[in-house]
Parts: structure tokens; C-alpha cells; sequence
């Protein structure tokens, strides 16, 4: 198997089991917390306090303990990596799993990958803020180096979603969709996102860093926190979903979809990404700075770039500083 690397950096080593006690939802006295750990009834209410102030959602019952909102399912390094070679970075708290890779990407293999139980400066496409609390979703960063270069990952994040959405599906979970050029929806709310990173220079090969954000578990004090209509897999699960099997399945997937992609290009990924398109079809704006483009979405082209149908014209537009919107 495939080396994993797991780092506590920045959360305590009494906390992280602390939560690892809590993680299965049930009530712990703390008297009984406190014996686990070898430390003080007063120690084991101060790192709740610290847990708290992470997102942690811990209810306190007189008489019978702790108990965490409902249960964690943690990451097992061992489980998300199972089958791979590639190595794997997996870390308690890190500030953005995307600039761990960015740091380190001219020592990176081809698939390694790096995974956060929480981030706190998780970010998306065009500098917004990501909300990554602590071991609810999936925080991933993903490295490929693309031997043709930088001109040959067009259409990269759109190749990326179908993959991501092809792995959900496999998994059980439905009605998964994409939304031009680096969204996930589920049910007309966003889901998750895709941050591609490139760095090269011209002739050479570009180096990729695939960052994606899933909602798995949103937390109560977390939503109210977000200004967008939102979804996780939770509404389509009974027990707790395992995050672990999830990210493996999301790996295995971007080893074999990025292998296709750099050997032909967005091309084998189009008529699908076609098919999860959630806005064909549909009236839509193109936010453009200040100006704002109505139209009916058609799809995309060869290129990855949306087509609009606007007046009765067809006309192409390339991501960057657009965005799209349903009307």
C-alpha cells in the first residue's frame, strides 16, 4: 500500500483523541473522559470548550456526560488509500489542503493526495471563503503533472466534476448534477466545488493541483453561516456516511480519469458532463463584472467553453471571471 502521512499540527494530541472518544455520538461521563486521557475533570471541560469554539456542536446532560451533535465519521488513512500507490498526506487542521500541495508539488507524484478532518482558510473559485469545519466533509487536494503543458489542461474542472459525480453515483447517491465550469449540485443547491491550480511555464509540463470541497455533514451552526442555497449527502443517507470509503472512491476515480484526460484531452468527458448539465435547457445570466447576459444554457463545446443561446445566436464563453446563474 501506498505511504500515508499523517500529521496532528495544530490540534493537541488530548484533543484529537478527545474527539475520537466522541466521534460515535454517544454520551461519556467526564469522569470517564477524564480517565481515558490522564488528565483532570477541569482539563477534559477546557478542551470541550476548545472543541467547541472548532464547530463542534457538544451537548452537556447532568448525570449522564458529553455527547457530540451526531456522530463523526473520521478518516482512516489506511481505508482511503486502500488499492493506490500514490502517497497520501492526511491532517488533523492545515490552513488550505490546495497550498499543502502547492508547497510541496515539484516533489509530488502523480496522485498524491492531501485530505484535512478541517481547513482554516479553505477557499474556492474566485477567492471565496470555503466553510471546512471539522471532520464533516471532504476537504481534497489531488497533484498531476500534465506532460503536454498548461494548454492541454482546458477544460480540466469540467472533466474533474464528471469524475467526482461518477464516483458519487457508484456510491449510492442520486440525482447528482454539474454546474458550469466547477460545481456539484444535488437537488438545485450546491454541493460541493472544484479549484484546479496550475503552475509551468511554456514547454514544459504543468503541474496540476486539483482541489475539491465536498459537503457531506453539514453542521446547524455552520449553515446559517453560508449565503447560497446548499445540500449535503447527508439528506440521502440513514446512518452516518462513511467519509473514508467515500474518499477512496473519489481517488480511484481521478487516478483513472486523469490518466484518460491526459492522454485525450476533455474529449471522452463531454457528452457526459452533457448529461449532468443541471442548467440545459434552462434561462440563465452570465454575471460579467457589471454586466450582466441572459440566455438559454446549450451545453458546451469541444473546448469546455458554455454555449448560450442569446436572441436566437449561439454564443461561446470561456470560464474566468463569469459567472453563471439560473433566472
Amino acid at each position: 500500500m501506498a505511504k500515508v502521512n499523517w500529521s496532528g499540527a495544530m490540534i493537541s494530541e488530548s484533543r484529537q483523541r478527545l474527539i475520537e472518544l466522541l466521534a460515535d455520538g454517544e454520551f461519556h461521563s467526564g469522569e470517564a473522559l477524564a480517565e481515558s486521557l490522564s488528565v483532570s475533570r477541569a482539563a477534559i471541560h477546557n478542551n470541550i470548550e476548545a472543541l467547541a469554539e472548532l464547530g463542534l456542536e457538544i451537548f452537556r446532560v447532568r448525570g449522564k456526560g458529553y455527547r457530540l451533535e451526531r456522530p463523526l465519521s473520521l478518516l482512516d488513512g489506511a481505508q482511503v488509500n486502500e488499492g493506490r500507490e500514490a502517497p497520501l498526506h492526511l491532517f488533523w487542521q492545515l490552513a488550505s489542503t490546495n497550498d499543502f500541495i502547492n508547497q510541496r508539488r515539484e516533489r509530488c507524484r502523480n496522485g498524491e493526495a492531501c485530505l484535512a478532518e478541517m481547513q482554516t482558510s479553505g477557499r474556492g473559485r474566485r477567492g471565496r471563503v470555503w466553510q471546512s469545519p471539522l471532520a464533516s466533509h471532504l476537504y481534497l487536494s489531488y497533484f498531476y503533472r500534465l506532460e503536454q503543458g498548461m494548454t492541454a489542461a482546458a477544460g480540466l474542472s469540467l472533466a474533474v466534476g464528471v469524475m467526482l459525480v461518477d464516483a458519487l453515483t457508484e456510491q449510492g447517491f442520486r440525482d447528482v448534477s454539474l454546474k458550469w465550469p466547477n460545481d456539484l449540485y444535488l437537488e438545485g443547491r450546491k454541493l460541493g466545488g472544484v479549484l484546479v491550480e496550475l503552475s509551468g511555464q511554456f514547454g514544459e509540463p504543468a503541474e496540476l493541483t486539483i482541489g475539491m470541497g465536498i459537503n457531506v455533514a453539514m453542521p446547524a451552526a455552520i449553515a446559517t453561516q453560508i449565503d447560497q442555497p446548499w445540500s449535503d449527502l447527508q439528506q440521502q443517507a440513514d446512518g452516518c456516511i462513511d467519509r473514508s470509503q467515500l474518499a477512496n472512491g473519489l481517488l480511484h476515480h481521478l487516478d483513472r480519469g486523469m490518466a484518460l484526460f491526459a492522454e485525450q484531452g476533455l474529449t471522452p468527458f463531454v457528452t457526459r458532463w452533457q448529461q449532468l448539465d443541471c442548467f440545459a435547457g434552462k434561462p440563465v445570466k452570465l454575471l460579467m463584472g457589471e454586466r450582466e447576459i441572459n440566455g438559454i444554457a446549450a451545453g458546451i463545446d469541444a473546448d469546455g467553453n458554455l454555449l448560450l443561446d442569446e436572441a436566437g445566436q449561439q454564443r461561446r464563453f470561456a470560464a474566468g471571471e463569469i459567472s453563471l446563474r439560473g433566472r
